[in-house]
């Protein structure tokens, strides 16, 4: 059953590598706390001490090939602790959560990327997440030429072929299209500041729904 929350606000950033997520959910919240916000800035792998086993795991190279149904549940597992032990307390008392990767790109990376059945990696994320929806699900669109040129070092999933990371980029594209009222997508290339402006513009009417 699909839950979006009543108390709190739930953010998500979502995009492809180098697509400038960290700096926006920084800036967020940045800005919400200088106002009076109680915010959580979490991200997703590795923000539990669960998490951070998973992370090392799915992201070292050293790992190496890994088959594609293990790392659906990998994902999944981290993404069960993190709901569990952050995600919804925070929500509980009112704070605005605001979290680098969720479930979308589980749908995008291991679903489309991987070209697995997603509805299949949808109804395992879904249930590791008890189906807790974002309200707001802001998708940082890049070029993945563009966005992989930003590391000089890359994990396991940066790695990957440009054709991945093009199925990737669709997918989050197509998901943002088919549900307009939850998602905003913003072109990455734009300067920061004009997208922060755009973010919190659509963030604000949300934000009865968290405490200061």
């Amino acid at each position: 059953m699909t839950r979006y929350t009543e108390r709190g606000v739930f953010v998500c950033f979502e995009g492809g590598e180098g697509s400038g997520k960290s700096t926006q959910s920084q800036l967020l919240r940045d800005a919400l706390a200088a106002e009076g916000y109680a915010v959580l800035l979490t991200f997703e792998p590795g923000d539990t001490q669960v998490g951070r086993e998973v992370r090392r795991i799915v992201l070292s190279p050293e790992t190496g090939e890994l088959a594609d149904k293990t790392e659906v549940l990998l994902y999944a597992a981290d993404k069960a602790e993190h709901v569990e032990t952050m995600v919804l307390p925070a929500l509980d008392r009112g704070e605005v959560v605001i979290t680098d990767r969720y479930v979308d790109s589980a749908l995008a990376y291991q679903g489309a990327g991987r070209s697995l059945a997603v509805e299949e990696v949808e109804q395992v994320t879904r249930w590791a997440t008890g189906d807790l929806r974002p309200h707001l699900t802001v998708v940082l669109d890049l070029e993945p030429s563009a966005g992989l040129g930003r590391f000089e070092e890359r994990d396991r999933i940066e790695g990957e072929s440009l054709e991945f990371h093009e199925r990737v980029r669709e997918a989050f594209v197509a998901m943002a299209k088919a549900d307009p009222d939850h998602y905003l997508v913003l072109d990455a290339r734009a300067p920061v500041q004009d997208i922060h402006g755009a973010i919190r513009a659509r963030l604000e009417p949300l934000l009865a729904q968290a405490v200061r």
